[in-house]
């Protein structure tokens, strides 16, 4: 009797993406977000990960020796910024769309970066293993939520971290992140979310906790629509950021 094999690969979500490949690296395209975002959520990165490993931030590769998967990378907005900043990186995204442009984009920045169109349980069963996982805008596109944070969570070293960040499930999200941003501000394409897809922390944080990790810190991002500007806070209604440590 054949068996089905449990996937996290939502293959809808992954063409959706794959679609809108060409636009990644767009500031004003289809990810324009996505770029918006960036500059907050680096920064968080940078200043966590310097503290837990106790790296002077002000060097000019503060992350040498360190091994990074970005898995659902898409078009490499964060792997190139991490390559950046010394560290060894691997871009993982089930879209191969997607991982070829990546990989264009990083040969004309001249950055060596191991992109791979593959899916976190495939780099998990073969043993992978990092410093740090970023797992960032993916986890309210998974076809399964408990599986999926199970093997990205498998690859973190004994003392590594991993940053997730996503949308909450709240109704106040529905109005902002999806109504808002898809319906009113076109910021994204229709469809990008579905509300019965997101994340809310605690569901979040026990599927980590499960996987074997200790939760350091939540934090929430939020819009300030004036500045055009996206900061930290202490709202987690709709944007948020889990940090978790494999102790």
């Amino acid at each position: 009797m054949a068996t089905t094999e449990r996937s996290t690969i939502d293959a809808a979500e992954v063409e959706r993406f794959s679609r809108m490949a060409a636009e990644w690296w767009n500031p004003q395209g289809k990810f324009r977000p996505l770029h918006k975002f960036n500059p907050t959520r680096l920064a968080y990165i940078k200043e966590k990960v310097c503290a837990h490993y106790g790296i002077d931030p002000n060097k000019p590769t503060p992350f040498s020796g360190l091994r990074i998967l970005d898995i659902g990378c898409g078009g490499g907005l964060l792997c190139e910024p991490m390559a950046r900043l010394g560290a060894t990186v691997v871009g993982a995204d089930a879209g191969e769309t997607n991982i070829e442009v990546a990989r264009i984009h990083a040969a004309q920045s001249g950055l060596s970066i191991d992109y791979r169109a593959t899916t976190a349980e495939a780099l998990a069963e073969a043993g992978e293993q990092f410093d740090i996982v970023l797992n960032m805008e993916v986890v309210e596109h998974v076809a399964d939520v408990d599986l999926y944070m199970s093997a990205c969570s498998q690859m973190v070293k004994p003392g590594g971290m991993t940053f997730v960040a996503t949308i909450n499930r709240t109704l106040k999200a529905l109005g902002l992140a999806i109504f808002g941003a898809e319906y009113v501000l076109r910021w994204l394409p229709r469809g990008t979310h579905q509300y019965e897809k997101l994340v809310r922390p605690e569901e979040l944080e026990t599927a980590l906790v499960r996987a074997g990790l200790e939760i350091v810190e939540k934090v929430g991002v939020t819009y300030n629509p004036f500045a055009d500007s996206w900061n930290r806070s202490n709202d987690t209604d709709v944007n948020y950021m889990v940090l978790a440590i494999r102790p």
